[in-house]
């Protein structure tokens, strides 16, 4: 893949589909009664899983994009735990006290600034107001520099399974251009205590396009991670949106790596871990070879949720905590995300629902191919279209975005069957952008595609 079409794609912002529309399509003509019609239908709709956000960390990592506070302090955290509490209530009554639950995770944040109670109060809570399949998974978020055996007794005695850890680099230069001190060790120390606990399945996760990064560091940092043998790695290009995140502002843009070298630390990432033994899964993950992801990419049965790949086969997704984004059959929907406002709502007794998007059967269509591609590099358009009331030319005709990726051989159609050329997948997210009706529309910034 030539230079020119590195930079062209690699630094078009795209958005990573996580979900479809994204959530910049949201709005707040849908709010707390539209989330509690559709709860009131959930149960029959099959299984659920639960996201669960706990919005805290200890302190600032400068290329965090997530929604989180930093406190030094007990009390905030435990005063929020209770208010969720509250929410599990308002969304087990609306949906009717049935609802059966596949698959639980935490994230944040640092879900694991929680104590031993408190994460154990908090999953009884859960377990109280839903009903949990007999083998239901419970994945968790961790921070290895506070991690505490105390906590990972409290996981293991909650029925957590699996455990995703923090790792973005470990060169010491990078670290400090990112506010992360963290050694090898105590990640080491982190994983012998959760694998001496049972928990079945940890995930690393990495990041490319840091502050100083080079890929001689990117070597490094895998070779050492790989010694630990996670079951998975999740590996993240860093989004530099310095308007939305203002501690972002601390880094300095002059060191970030430019979309050529970004690519250059992703492939070589990618190589050491296939070097490594793991397989790649989609764009960004990768898994040993008995690892149910690794499964799900060889069955196509892979799918893409707000967690990026994974297993995860429900159709629902209850949201709980400030900020985060439920998916029901009908569309999405997002709670408030300031603290204040999230917990005022719920102490009137409302969900406290501040925006979401009720799906169209065309948006249901074009998120089943914008998922297939994302998932296997590929898509039936003809067999995602059946039954949609729209047909294959309704998606490619006068599609001027994919012309434009033919022309540049990021990809081919084949009858009705679109494939992204092995070279260019790097670039998938652009590809899907093909399929967006909404890009571009929104005035949203987005992350590069590579």
């Amino acid at each position: 893949m030539s230079d020119d079409l590195i930079a062209k794609y690699g630094d078009a912002r795209v958005p990573r589909y996580t979900s479809y529309p994204t959530a910049a399509a949201f709005s707040a003509a849908v709010g707390p009664d539209e989330y509690a019609g559709n709860l009131a239908h959930i149960a029959a709709a099959g299984p659920v899983s639960v996201y669960l956000h706990v919005p805290f960390c200890r302190s600032i990592c400068w290329y965090c994009g997530c929604h989180t506070t930093i406190t030094r302090q007990d009390a905030p955290v435990a005063d929020y735990l209770d208010v969720m509490k509250e929410e599990i209530e308002l969304v087990s009554f609306a949906a009717g006290n049935d609802v059966p639950v596949k698959y639980v995770h935490f994230g944040g944040g640092t879900p694991s600034v929680m104590k031993p109670q408190e994460f154990s109060a908090l999953m009884a809570k859960l377990r109280s107001a839903f009903t949990f399949e007999a083998k239901a998974g419970v994945a968790v978020e961790i921070d290895p520099r506070t991690l505490v055996a105390p906590v990972i007794d409290a996981l293991a005695e909650n029925g957590v399974d699996r455990a995703s850890l923090g790792v973005q680099s470990f060169d010491p230069i990078v670290q400090a251009g990112i506010k992360r001190l963290q050694s090898f060790e105590q990640t080491e120390r982190a994983v012998a205590g959760l694998r001496s606990a049972g928990v079945s399945s940890i995930n690393f996760d990495l990041i490319y396009g840091l502050p100083k990064q080079t890929v001689q560091s990117c070597i490094e940092t895998v070779r050492l991670a790989a010694e630990l043998r996670p079951e998975r790695f999740a590996v993240f290009g860093y989004a530099h949106i310095p308007a939305f995140k203002k501690h972002q502002r601390l880094i300095d843009e002059a060191s970030l790596p430019d979309a050529k070298q970004r690519n250059e630390q992703a492939e070589v990432i990618a190589e050491e871990l296939q070097k490594a033994g793991y397989l790649r899964i989609g764009l960004d993950h990768f898994a040993l070879p008995n690892d149910q992801l690794a499964l799900a990419a060889r069955n196509r049965t892979l799918r893409r949720n707000f967690q990026g790949y994974t297993t995860d086969d429900c159709d629902s997704l209850i949201g709980l905590g400030a900020s985060a984004i439920g998916r029901l059959p009908a569309g999405y929907m997002q709670n408030h995300v300031p603290l204040g406002l999230y917990a005022e709502r719920i102490a009137f007794g409302v969900l406290p629902t501040a925006k979401g998007y009720l799906l169209s059967e065309e948006d249901k269509l074009r998120a089943r191919v914008i998922e297939r591609l994302m998932c296997d590099f590929e898509a039936d358009l003809g067999q995602l279209s059946s039954g949609s009331g729209f047909d294959t030319g309704f998606l490619v005709e006068r599609n001027d975005r994919l012309g434009e990726l033919m022309a540049d051989g990021v990809v081919t159609i084949s009858g009705e069957r679109i494939v992204v050329c092995e070279e260019a997948r790097f670039m998938v997210r652009a590809v899907a952008a093909a399929f967006d009706a909404y890009f571009s529309s929104h005035g949203h910034t987005h992350s590069k595609a590579a």
